[in-house]
């Protein structure tokens, strides 16, 4: 079957390729640049863990050493201490500062919970670190071919496949079983399958600036709102402080509406006035290395799917306001869709999981984008979520913790609990941590072989996950319970499946009863959790989660 063509060599299209080639699937992917990314330390991207998860599982490389994941999370408004979150291996902790008070002494504004919070480390790292990571594992890949200077102009499909033609030096005509448009924001196959990109256009802008310099709260990344002192130029509301690696760090001023010029001079008197606002009023030594101004549209394709055709990344949406990160979420548009590209090109079309790409996905970024757009007006200046949100600094500060941080509507990896994909209702399912259709919580299991692993390296194969947990098995050898108690009845079943999956057992699970069985994707969503072994639900749930038989399978059987 000919490769999939990926028009668009940017991080998303770029994990796609890796993703499909994990998958045994070919690509092409037309790099309309030379095929090198400019350096730019001032566009840089924030991971959350899963997606850094899923960037080293694809690439072999340790992309958590590349960037930095932050120690902590500091929210300011003036001068008052608003909230302190301390990240580390144990998870986090919320909790004022250490003292009670602020660093001027002011009493904090807040009354902090004692419990902590679900916060994991972001992962913060320049752009261009993460393509070159990318464009690194992609080099000896066998399965995919990268051709620079290839730019889109026409686009052709039926019901075998898709034709592409590019021009440029290396311009030709491709042939592709499908074609995804990873090519950003002015997307040319999007425009060419006549696809409406509605929404909002320059719903912020912020002065950025990249440097090198010491502040008072070491790897702790800091939202400040309404700094106490004088700013340089229109007015600064609220400014980010973001650690990179190597003593790094990006700085975000948050502009006012409108087209104000920024101009060098302004951005070095800004740097030089924040830093020395917080520093004590003299501003520390630095090197200013990148600066630029960021542009935030809110737009949402109408349609993700054309036949053949699909839309990912920035071509399908755009976000970014309020600590929200785009890249992220078109992350996890490559992620969802590999692995359903690659259960068609390998057994033949199926219809209903490749529609599901467009259901699952375009849902979940739509419900951000909606919870983006309602708490702007109540964050930028009255109204939205005002009767529903207490109006209080505490009350916005949480908003942005969350899209900061990615928790809460604004920021939390989305849910696929009204998929189409999902499964009837089984008397059997048995109660977790997990909802169904959420990503699974990365515990130690045992795989077939013996070796102990996190199960998140099990994920992106193309095969389902079964999780047996079985408390115990952890102290004794597999061979001593591999083929005790209800171990051979689930291994029997788990074969018996419509689609291959493999069989893991893990000691424990956040809410799961001894004996709880989990059936979880190939992208890491839970699809179930029964109790016990019930062959004819999981078969249920397994034939629902890759869209019932693709055509082929359906014309073998009748035939």
């Amino acid at each position: 079957m000919d490769p999939v063509i990926i028009v668009g060599a940017g991080p998303v299209g770029l994990t796609l390729a890796l993703a499909l080639a994990r998958h045994e699937v070919p690509s092409v992917v037309l790099d309309e640049g030379p095929g090198k990314e400019e350096q730019r330390p001032a566009r840089t991207v924030v991971l959350r863990e899963d997606t850094a998860a899923l960037i080293e599982r694809l690439t072999g490389f340790p992309i958590s050493e590349a960037g930095f994941r932050w120690a902590g999370w500091r929210s300011m408004r003036r001068k008052q201490v608003m909230r302190e979150i301390r990240f580390g291996a144990g998870g986090s902790e919320d909790a004022e500062s250490v003292d009670g008070t602020d660093r001027t002494g002011t009493p904090a504004a807040a009354d902090f919970p004692g419990d902590a919070e679900p916060f994991s480390a972001p992962l913060h790292l320049a752009q261009h670190v993460l393509t070159s990571a990318l464009r690194g594992a992609l080099a000896g890949e066998r399965l995919v071919r990268i051709v620079s200077d290839s730019r889109l102009d026409s686009l052709e499909q039926e019901t075998t496949g898709v034709t592409a033609h590019t021009r440029g030096p290396k311009g030709t005509w491709w042939r592709g079983s499908y074609l995804v448009g990873c090519d950003g924001p002015r997307s040319t196959v999007r425009k060419l399958q006549d696809i409406r990109f509605p929404g909002r256009t320059a719903v912020e802008r912020h002065a950025v600036a990249a440097l090198r310099t010491e502040l008072p709260w070491p790897g702790e990344a800091l939202l400040h709102r309404t700094p106490p002192w004088r700013t340089s130029g229109p007015s600064a509301g609220e400014v980010t402080a973001r650690p990179l690696a190597d003593g790094v760090w990006r700085l975000d001023w948050l502009l006012p509406p409108g087209k104000d010029l920024v101009t060098p001079d302004l951005l070095v008197a800004r740097v030089r006035e924040t830093l020395g606002g917080w520093s004590g009023g003299t501003t520390p030594p630095y090197e200013l290395l990148d600066t630029g101004v960021h542009t935030v549209h809110h737009r949402l394709a109408r349609r993700w799917r054309s036949g053949r055709v699909f839309l990912a990344g920035d071509a399908a949406h755009l976000l970014g306001a309020l600590g929200t990160q785009g890249l992220d979420e078109g992350l996890r548009d490559a992620d969802n869709l590999a692995w359903k590209l690659a259960l068609a090109w390998h057994h033949g079309p199926h219809e209903a999981l490749l529609d599901s790409y467009q259901a699952e996905r375009r849902a979940v970024v739509a419900a951000r984008l909606r919870a983006a757009d309602q708490s702007l007006p109540l964050l930028r200046g009255g109204g939205g979520l005002r009767s529903y949100v207490p109006g209080t600094a505490r009350g916005h500060d949480a908003l942005l913790t969350d899209g900061h941080l990615g928790q809460g509507p604004l920021g939390a990896p989305g849910s696929y609990a009204d998929s189409p994909l999902a499964p009837p209702y089984a008397e059997a399912q048995a109660p977790v941590d997990t909802a169904p259709g959420s990503p699974v919580v990365d515990v130690r299991v045992t795989a077939e072989d013996g070796s102990f692993v996190p199960l998140r390296e099990r994920l992106g194969r193309g095969v389902l996950l079964v999780v047996l947990i079985a408390p115990g098995t952890g102290v004794w050898e597999r061979k001593h319970w591999v083929t005790a108690g209800i171990m051979p009845r689930l291994a029997a079943a788990v074969t018996a499946l419509p689609h291959p999956a493999e069989l893991l057992v893990a000691e424990s699970y956040p809410g799961a009863a001894a004996h709880t069985v989990l059936l979880i994707r190939p992208d890491g969503h839970l699809v179930t959790a029964l109790s016990g072994v019930r062959p004819a639900d999981l078969y249920a749930a397994a034939e629902a989660t890759v869209g019932g038989p693709s055509k082929t399978e359906a014309t073998a059987s009748t035939g």
